[in-house]
């Protein structure tokens, strides 16, 4: 049951794990929301749909997948890198918040006279300790994650909102990077999770499936698949949940609300390393692809300062997103896609498609431009 909902899990939470380091410099911003509104519409929303539709048509994880999609398509191996990124993606994910988690416990802790007298990256190698033991709880640990974080957030309301002043300013490509950022991180683009949420829920209905009669319902239910009664749940709860974590990425917590949220953040971000070493599984083997996460999220950790994990993560998600958006609009067969995104009209699946052919890659593209520009200034 919990398999079935993981991917709702993810979309409350990503927004609420993410935006404390994107959005505060923009927060009054009233043409930045816009540009995340339109970001969310014109790059999240069909990435979302190619990501579910990859995943329906392969019936295997992100890096199993893209082997056998690039096989069926005839296409070049470069593009199975998505899967390798999208795992890292999840990883660098995991070392940022945990990397946080470690800032923020300390700061609770200090606040209550109860600091321990231990430099900060030992306790950030102790917290990915435990997020890794945690990892091999698979799904499970989501809920648990997701309730702590409203309650250390909910008494954070309790103490009050801040005011925020909201005024118009000038657009620019920097803003539109912000924007495109925001919206990539609100959905998980670039990560894979949905794509693996939806293989895990495909498993567990092919193993619960024994006689002749279930096997015809089976059927029958994949003739009635419609890939937006999935991805518009899905894109309104993170629109919804956005906007909230919006509100609320500036807001200063008590000090119990604060370790409340940093423990459900480790909770999460198990679930992104458990998630990772799945994917690396299929080459490596469970115990050495362990390994490698715990190996790797601990060098992000220990060696990246935060900020860098924040630019490090923006350029990962956003060359693994157009990887993603060029081979399923351009690499992919026009009619796999059409029976697997199943649109009840002609017209959106060529809305779609020109969406995710054009009008995505132009996007990001913009939007590094954007980045560096930041960087360099």
């Amino acid at each position: 049951m919990m398999i079935r909902y993981a991917s709702y899990f993810i979309a409350a939470l990503l927004p609420l794990l993410l935006f404390r380091w994107f959005a505060p410099a923009s927060i009054g911003e009233i043409d930045f929301w816009l540009l995340w509104l339109v970001a969310m519409v014109l790059v999240a929303l069909p990435v979302v749909y190619a990501e579910i539709a990859l995943a329906y048509r392969s019936v295997e994880g992100p890096v199993a997948g893209m082997q056998k999609l690039t096989r069926e398509a005839d296409a070049s191996p470069v593009w199975r890198s998505f899967g390798w990124l999208a795992a890292l993606v999840s990883i660098t994910i995991a070392a940022l918040v945990i990397s946080g988690a470690s800032t923020g416990i300390l700061a609770a802790l200090t606040e209550l006279n109860s600091a321990p007298s231990i430099p900060s990256f030992a306790v950030a190698a102790g917290l990915m300790v435990i997020t890794v033991l945690l990892s091999l709880l698979g799904v499970a640990p989501l809920p648990i994650g997701l309730g702590l974080m409203v309650i250390g957030l909910l008494l954070g309301i309790a103490n009050g909102i801040p005011h925020i002043a909201f005024a118009m300013t000038g657009i620019s490509l920097t803003e539109w990077a912000r924007a495109v950022a925001l919206a990539l991180v609100s959905v998980g683009a670039g990560t894979g999770l949905y794509w693996f949420g939806q293989n895990l829920v495909s498993k567990q209905t092919v193993t619960a499936v024994a006689d002749d009669s279930q096997q015809a319902k089976s059927r029958a239910a994949t003739r009635e698949y419609r890939a937006t009664k999935l991805v518009l749940p899905i894109w309104i709860l993170q629109l919804l949940i956005g906007v909230v974590a919006l509100f609320l990425s500036g807001m200063v917590l008590p000090s119990i609300g604060q370790l409340l949220y940093w423990v459900g953040v480790l909770f999460v971000a198990s679930y992104l390393l458990h998630y990772s070493t799945q994917q690396l599984t299929h080459k490596f083997g469970l115990l050495v692809s362990l390994i490698i996460t715990f190996a790797l999220a601990l060098l992000l950790v220990m060696a990246i300062p935060t900020t860098w994990l924040v630019s490090l993560l923006v350029i990962i998600s956003s060359i693994a997103v157009l990887l993603l958006s060029v081979f399923a609009g351009w690499q992919m067969k026009i009619s796999h896609l059409r029976k697997s995104l199943n649109f009840g009209s002609e017209a959106f699946y060529n809305l779609w498609r020109i969406a995710i052919r054009l009008i995505v890659p132009l996007a990001l593209i913009l939007a590094l431009i954007g980045w560096v520009m930041q960087w360099l200034s």
